[in-house]
């Protein structure tokens, strides 16, 4: 089996996972996934991404579509026009078909394919995860969602999910969202020293990134639990953040990078 074969077959049941009724993340064709590719017959990189329409639960291989990494994250260097856009729609479909490994593909990847690719090669994620958790979305949907997101709540957030999320005000999907994750991963990496774990977006949902699917699933499942003890703190004064202090010696901790690493965190 090719990498590239089982590269796929790992992203099916990541997405299958994530894809399951009872979890609340999905429902209908929400979400998309991806996964990064090494080989496309000639060395260049390439990852493979949802195909629009799809749904996570049933999605089969057939429903993703491999696409040439460097080809799709210049898309993203486009200058932007005074309105924000480069490329109208149709130019960003045709520009996104010739960057196909296999143009005889008739499936249309999904409209965040440049956010895939450029979480694929800007954050060091080699799969991602991009929900619409009910939890997570109560939150995103609110007016009073960035002082909620102001602190963390309890170390294994921290652990599993980083020392914080990046957060996107409302973004219009496509192009101009993947600019503003990419800016977001540069600003994190200025801060933190490192990429971020989770992306939350507002009135859209959530983005998680791993070097595995179980990593994915793990990151996706903590920020969800996360989310719901957040607003079931308001039923009681609201969220009792930690210190500074103390998310930073939770994060640098060596027993706690010692658990991470059990967990098959990167």
């Amino acid at each position: 089996m090719s990498n590239a074969e089982s590269v796929l077959q790992a992203l099916v049941a990541m997405s299958h996972e994530l894809g399951r009724p009872e979890r609340d993340l999905v429902i209908l064709g929400e979400g998309n996934t991806s996964a990064l590719c090494d080989e496309a017959g000639d060395g260049e990189k390439t990852f493979w991404v949802k195909g629009s329409g799809t749904q996570l639960s049933t999605i089969t291989p057939d429903g993703f579509v491999q696409m040439r990494l460097a080809a799709v994250c210049a898309l993203a260097d486009r200058a932007p026009s005074v309105d924000g856009v480069t490329l109208s729609d149709a130019e960003l479909k045709a520009a996104l078909e010739q960057a196909k490994v296999n143009p005889a593909i008739t499936r249309q990847p999904s409209v965040e394919t440049v956010l895939h690719a450029l979480a694929l090669s800007e954050a060091g994620a080699r799969f991602v995860g991009h929900t619409h958790p009910i939890a997570v979305n109560a939150l995103m949907c609110s007016r009073g969602i960035e002082a909620a997101l102001a602190g963390r709540l309890f170390p294994d957030e921290i652990v599993v999910c980083g020392p914080a999320p990046a957060y996107i005000p409302y973004t219009d999907p496509g192009l101009p969202l993947a600019r503003a994750v990419r800016d977001a991963f540069r600003r994190y990496a200025d801060v933190w020293g490192c990429p971020p774990k989770v992306i939350l977006m507002q009135n859209h949902g959530l983005i998680a990134l791993g070097g595995s699917p179980r990593e994915v699933d793990n990151v996706t499942a903590m920020c969800v639990k996360t989310l719901r003890v957040l607003i079931g703190t308001y039923a009681f004064g609201g969220p009792c953040f930690m210190t500074g202090q103390a998310v930073e010696r939770i994060h640098s901790r060596p027993d706690e990078a010692y658990r991470r690493k059990q967990l098959g965190m990167g």
